[in-house]
């Protein structure tokens, strides 16, 4: 893809469009398959880095996985948790969710196991999760005793016990914890410290256990319970599209005053970012949910207050919304975003200024208050939602360039193409 690419302003967007999978989904099918005793097939699958270096690094302890392209389905063979490391090296890029994952995964298995990624990987908190699987038994350190990639893990199996776990850095923490308990040793129960942020990843990870015949429990979010020695089952999964990713096609509607219908996701999707739709709502938006579809329709936009803590992926979706709109908005809730990809703050106040906005920032959040919009080159910080959601400018701006559009390859590979599709350009 070219370094850079120019937005081409559009009238009123009308259309529908089905997204690729859900990269949540995904990355947690495809752990539980790999774990499971037999034969897996997801269909839906999201074809992506996050997903490429995910399937990379189960080969690397063994798991078999087939991939058909035309038909977005993986095949997977799984180990019935039983794999070996010999220095076995785990390359994760930027993939939050496959270094969490994958970390709680490796201490099932027995050998030495090294887990690394892109130097912002190497950025990324990751301290939380290892001291909880420490409290469950696990050999387990990081390389630079900072916190942060790179992991080693000298796999022994997971013993399990009691284990205490931060809430408000990151959920992925805690999914990574749950989806491996059932192969502890013995019972885990896992305790949640203070307010567990995007708790619809949770459910999302805990409802997709039960799907592959775990058993569990769980109290509200803050404790839960996971019998000891259970086994997945393999089965045929299908995958939702992303929601995330319509976030930026519902926006598109917002934005230009449009009517656009997202396929294959509903209000009772599994995945929280559905509640976006909401956010558009309070902003002026019609919102229209059926069985298998879900239509916004723009309409004059204001200002709103929200706590974006269960919907924090879509926080820059809602960010290019809110300059459209009369009034300030502003989003709070999301300290957590700071350890993202890039700094979803930060990095987002200063590219929303340079389009002519003022932008009050505070540690969970910022204060958005349009003004004259401008044209801009946005800087995307390597990551994927910077370029796609601030794209959505360009539809009402002219002169909206995005810097390294190849990064949307992370999750949506083919994002710009499907934006000019749907704006008929």
């Amino acid at each position: 893809m070219a370094s850079e690419i120019s937005i081409t302003p559009c009238g009123p967007i009308t259309g529908s469009i089905r997204p690729p999978g859900s990269k949540s989904l995904t990355n947690r099918a495809l752990i539980i398959a790999a774990l499971a005793q037999g034969q897996s097939t997801l269909t839906g699958a999201l074809e992506s880095e996050d997903t490429e270096v995910m399937i990379d690094s189960l080969r690397r302890i063994g798991v078999s996985i087939s991939h058909d392209p035309d038909r977005h389905t993986l095949t997977v063979e799984g180990n019935g948790g039983k794999f070996i490391g010999d220095n076995t090296e785990m390359f994760i890029a930027n993939s939050g969710t496959s270094m969490r994952f994958l970390t709680a995964l490796a201490t099932l298995g027995e050998g030495s196991f090294r887990l690394d990624g892109i130097a912002r990987m190497r950025e990324r908190p990751i301290g939380d999760l290892i001291e909880a699987l420490q409290q469950l038994g696990a050999n387990i350190r990081t390389e630079q005793d900072n916190a942060c990639p790179p992991v080693l893990v000298d796999g022994q199996g997971l013993p399990g016990g009691q284990a205490t776990i931060a809430g408000n850095i990151s959920s992925q923490y805690l999914s990574g914890l749950l989806m491996a308990s059932p192969y502890a040793s013995s019972e885990v129960q896992l305790q949640v410290d203070g307010e567990l942020v995007s708790q619809p990843y949770v459910r999302m990870t805990t409802q997709i256990m039960r799907d592959f015949g775990a058993t569990l429990e769980e109290n509200d979010g803050c404790r839960f319970v996971i019998p000891g020695s259970q086994t997945y089952r393999g089965r045929e999964y299908a995958i939702e599209p992303d929601a995330s990713a319509a976030s930026y096609f519902w926006g598109a509607a917002a934005v230009s005053g449009g009517k656009v219908t997202v396929q294959g996701l509903s209000r009772d999707a599994l995945q929280g970012d559905v509640g976006f739709c909401e956010a558009l709502a309070q902003m002026g938006c019609q919102v229209d949910y059926q069985a298998d579809h879900v239509t916004v329709t723009g309409g004059p936009l204001r200002g709103i207050n929200i706590d974006m803590g269960q919907i924090s992926d879509t926080v820059q979706t809602l960010a290019a919304v809110a300059l459209f709109a009369d009034g300030p908005t502003t989003i709070t809730g999301v300290a957590h975003n700071r350890h993202k990809e890039t700094d979803r703050i930060g990095d987002l106040a200063c590219e929303l200024r340079k389009l002519g906005a003022t932008v009050e920032e505070f540690e969970d959040g910022m204060t958005i208050t349009p003004g004259k919009l401008q044209p801009a080159q946005i800087e995307t910080y390597n990551d994927h939602r910077m370029a796609m959601s601030l794209a959505l400018v360009g539809l009402r701006q002219a002169g909206i360039v995005i810097l390294n559009p190849g990064c949307t390859s992370k999750t949506y590979p083919r994002y710009f193409e499907d934006l000019a599709q749907l704006c008929g350009s």
